[in-house]
C-alpha cells in the first residue's frame, strides 16, 4: 500500500495519496499520453512484462496528477465483494464496508489493478460499467449505484507473456480500455535506472544489464521470462552492501529464474561472460 501522509488523517483517502515523488524514468511518449487519457478520463491498460516499471509510472502519475492511488494486486481468489464491499459484523450490527475499488469511485482516486488477469473472469466484470459512458458502479447487495466521482480513473495492468486459454482478458474487457505499452528500457536508459534505483556506480550497472540481455535471450529456451529491471535492481543493492557482484548476480537472478540445473548453470555461465 502507498505511505499514508504525515500527521492525523481526516479523510481517509487520503491515507493513499503519494506525498514525495516516485522516481520514473520516461523512455517514450507514455507520460504525455497517460495526461491526455486522464484528462478525458479514460481507462488505461498497461501491457508489458513483470519488473518493467508498470506499477512505479503509475505511482508517478498518480504524485504527478495529485491523486490518491488505491492498488490492488489481483489473485485467482479475489471475489467482487473484495473489490466492491460486503456487509460485515460489528458492534452496532451489520454494517456496510466499501472494498477499494468503491472508495476510489465515492472518492476520486485512482484505482489500480495491478495484474488483472489473475483474477477470475466473473470478478472483472464488475468494473465494466465503470469504463464505459455510464461511469457507475453497481453496489448490488446494497442495492446502491455509486457514480463516480469525476476525477476517477480506473487503470488495470497484465503481462501478455502469461497470457493462456485460462488466463487472458476478455475482449469485452479489452476494448474498454486504452493501451499503453511498456517494454524493458534500451541498455543506456536500464543502466541509468539501475544506477539510481541500486545507488551502484555506472559500470555495475551497465554489467548488471548485460547480464539481463544475456538472460533474456534464453526466453523461450528454457526461462519464462529474462531478469527484469526490478532484479537488476535487487542484485544492485545487495553489491552495495558488499555482496560480490557474481554472488548477488546468483542471489537476485539467477536461482529465483531457474531451477533446472541445466539452464541455471547456462545462466552462471553468462554471468561470468559479464563480468
Amino acid at each position: 500500500m502507498n505511505a499514508p501522509i504525515a500527521g492525523p488523517i481526516e479523510d481517509p483517502i487520503d491515507a493513499y495519496r503519494i506525498v514525495s515523488e516516485p522516481f520514473y524514468r520516461p523512455f517514450a511518449q507514455e507520460v504525455g499520453h497517460y495526461e491526455a487519457a486522464y484528462a478525458a478520463r479514460l481507462p488505461i491498460l498497461l501491457k508489458g512484462p513483470t519488473g518493467c516499471g508498470k506499477t512505479r509510472f503509475v505511482e508517478h502519475m498518480a504524485w504527478r496528477l495529485k491523486r490518491p492511488l488505491v492498488t490492488v494486486s489481483c489473485h485467482e481468489d479475489m471475489t467482487a465483494s473484495d473489490l466492491v464491499g460486503r456487509f460485515l459484523l460489528d458492534a452496532d450490527g451489520t454494517v456496510w464496508h466499501d472494498g477499494p475499488l468503491t472508495a476510489a469511485v465515492r472518492n476520486g482516486a485512482i484505482c489500480y489493478l495491478d495484474e488483472v488477469v489473475e483474477a477470475r473472469q466473473d470478478t472483472t466484470v464488475v468494473i465494466h460499467s465503470l469504463t464505459d459512458h455510464r461511469r457507475h458502479l453497481p453496489l448490488e447487495k446494497k442495492n446502491e449505484l455509486v457514480q463516480a466521482h469525476p476525477d476517477f480513473q480506473l487503470v488495470i495492468s497484465y503481462n501478455p507473456g502469461y497470457q493462456s486459454v485460462l488466463k487472458d482478458l476478455k475482449e469485452s474487457t479489452r476494448q474498454r480500455f486504452c493501451a499503453i505499452s511498456f517494454d524493458y528500457p534500451d541498455a543506456a536508459i536500464e543502466a541509468e535506472i539501475v544506477a539510481r534505483e541500486a545507488g551502484v556506480e555506472p559500470e555495475t550497472a551497465r554489467v548488471l544489464v548485460r547480464v539481463a540481455e544475456r538472460s533474456r535471450n534464453l526466453k523461450g529456451h528454457g526461462l519464462r521470462e529474462g531478469a527484469s529491471t526490478r532484479m537488476l535492481i535487487a542484485a544492485g543493492q545487495l553489491t552495495a552492501q558488499g555482496v560480490p557482484l557474481e554472488e548477488a548476480c546468483q542471489i537476485a537472478i539467477v536461482l529465483p529464474l531457474v531451477d533446472e540445473p541445466e539452464i541455471r548453470a547456462a545462466m552462471s555461465s553468462a554471468v561470468s561472460a559479464c563480468l
